[in-house]
C-alpha cells in the first residue's frame, strides 16, 4: 500500500470499533493489504472510501478481519478432558451456565450444548455465544452447515441432533438451538457478560497482542463464578495463570481461584 496504516488504523477503528493496534500487526497487515488488492485498489484511503460507502463491502471486511475458522468438535482430544475432567466438576449445579466468545457460526456452543446435554436436561443449559461479526452470527442462528464442518462431530451426535436439508446441507434440531442467545460483543471494548460456569474461547488469542490477551483474561476471571473454568485452544496457554487469578487444572483449561 502507498499511504499511511496508522493513519489507516484509526479509521478502522471510528468505522467499526474495532482496533487494529491490538491484533499481532505483521499478520493482520498482511491480511488486510491482500484484500484490499483483490477489491483493485492500492491505498488505504481509497479502501475506507469503499467500506464508508458499500454496506457489503463493509460487512465483507469486518468477515474477513475477524477470521472466522470453526468446525464442530475442534480438537477431539480437548473435547474429551472436558467431558471427562471438567463436567463431573459441575453436574451438581442447578443449571450451567456458559459463554462461548468469539463464537463464530455457532459450531462451538451448539458442540457444548450436546455434550452438556449427556449430563443436563437442555432446559438446565444456558449458553451465551458471542461475535464481533453480524454475518457468522446470522449463520449462526440459521444453523445450516455444509457435511465437512461435522466430520470431526461423534456420530451419535449428527444422528440424533441433525437433520438433511439437502445433499450437502444439515440444520440443528431446535431443541439444541434454544439453549444458545446469539449476541454482538467486541472482546476488546465491551463490557463482559457475567457469572459464568465455564468460558470457551479457542483459536482465537493467538491472533492478538500480549497487551490484549492480558485485557481479555483479566475479563474472563471477573466473568467467571468463584471454581469456574476457562478453556482455551490448542494453540493458546497462559503462562503465567495465577497473575489472572486462574490456576491451571489440564491443558488448556484453568479454574478461576
Amino acid at each position: 500500500m502507498t499511504d499511511n496504516y496508522e493513519v489507516f488504523k484509526k479509521q478502522i477503528l471510528s468505522l467499526t470499533g474495532i482496533d487494529l493496534n491490538s491484533y499481532k500487526e505483521n499478520q493482520m497487515k498482511r491480511r488486510i493489504d491482500s484484500l484490499i488488492l483483490r477489491n483493485k485498489v492500492s491505498t488505504y484511503s481509497d479502501y475506507i472510501s469503499i467500506i464508508r460507502n458499500d454496506r457489503d463491502k463493509f460487512e465483507e471486511f469486518v468477515t474477513y478481519l475477524t477470521i472466522n475458522v470453526s468446525e464442530f468438535w475442534r480438537n477431539p482430544d480437548q473435547w474429551d478432558i472436558l467431558e471427562k475432567q471438567i463436567i463431573p466438576n459441575l453436574t451438581g449445579l442447578g443449571t450451567v451456565k456458559i459463554w462461548s466468545a468469539a463464537c463464530s457460526t455457532g459450531d462451538e456452543p451448539y458442540s457444548a450444548a450436546m455434550l452438556f446435554n449427556k449430563y443436563f436436561p437442555f432446559d438446565r443449559i444456558h449458553i451465551t455465544a458471542t461475535d464481533l461479526d453480524k454475518q457468522v452470527l446470522k449463520k449462526a442462528k440459521e444453523g445450516i452447515y455444509e457435511e465437512k464442518s461435522l466430520k470431526g462431530l461423534p456420530i451419535g451426535f449428527k444422528h440424533k441432533f441433525f437433520r438433511n436439508i439437502s445433499e450437502t446441507s444439515l440444520q440443528i434440531s431446535d431443541e439444541v438451538k434454544r439453549c444458545v442467545l446469539f449476541k454482538e460483543h467486541n472482546l476488546l471494548k465491551d463490557p463482559y457478560p457475567d457469572n459464568f460456569d465455564l468460558i470457551m474461547c479457542r483459536n482465537v488469542l493467538i491472533y492478538f497482542t500480549d497487551d490484549a490477551k492480558n485485557h481479555i483474561y483479566e475479563g474472563f476471571n471477573r466473568a467467571l463464578k468463584k471454581g469456574g473454568y476457562l478453556f482455551l485452544g490448542t494453540t493458546e496457554q497462559i503462562l503465567k495463570p495465577a497473575e489472572f487469578g486462574f490456576t491451571s487444572v489440564s491443558s488448556f483449561f484453568y479454574k478461576k481461584v
